[in-house]
């Protein structure tokens, strides 16, 4: 099977049990191999802590231990999805409207691949984002390949000094 058929059934079997938790899959990356790797990164409403990670690693263990769908070796970790946290869905667009962000899509748009500006709406299919020189771009969702919240440098320091 391939990786990504594999991360499909994974995010299909692991998803609905974060969720019964109370909390979002935010992404799911699985990297097979001898030392392979499934990272989950999880959120919710409240903000996600060391003790919530532990109680979704061992639910998620329990639940991989009894469906096998991983046929060697792998270290699960757990984790919040961080200050620049990946924005994976369209409710993610919506929520983190008016932030600023850095998108890669897997096809150019207007000459290039990576985009970094504030994140200036939603369309039905589509992100807006108004650029770091003021043009606004409209990217397709399906176009996206990556997609993080963005603290330049001097914003990140503020944002650490405010905790």
């Amino acid at each position: 099977m391939s990786r990504e058929k594999t991360r499909d059934k994974l995010v299909e079997l692991i998803e609905p049990l974060i969720e019964s938790k109370g909390f979002e899959l935010v992404r799911l990356d699985y990297a097979p191999g001898r030392q392979g790797r499934l990272n989950l990164y999880i959120d919710c409403d409240d903000g996600v802590n060391i003790d919530h990670c532990e109680m979704i690693s061992n639910a998620v263990s329990d639940l991989l231990d009894d469906h096998d769908p991983i046929d060697h070796a792998f270290i699960l970790e757990v984790s919040s999805p961080g200050i620049e946290r990946p924005l994976t869905k369209k409710k993610h667009f919506q929520r983190f409207e008016g932030e600023k962000v850095k998108i890669k899509t897997e096809k150019e748009i207007k000459g290039r691949k990576s985009f970094s500006g504030t994140l200036a709406g939603t369309k039905e299919n589509s992100i807006v984002i108004e650029l770091e020189d003021d043009s606004i771009i409209e990217i397709p969702l399906s176009s996206v390949s990556r997609a993080n919240l963005w603290y330049p440098k001097q914003d990140k320091n503020n944002l650490l000094k405010d905790r």
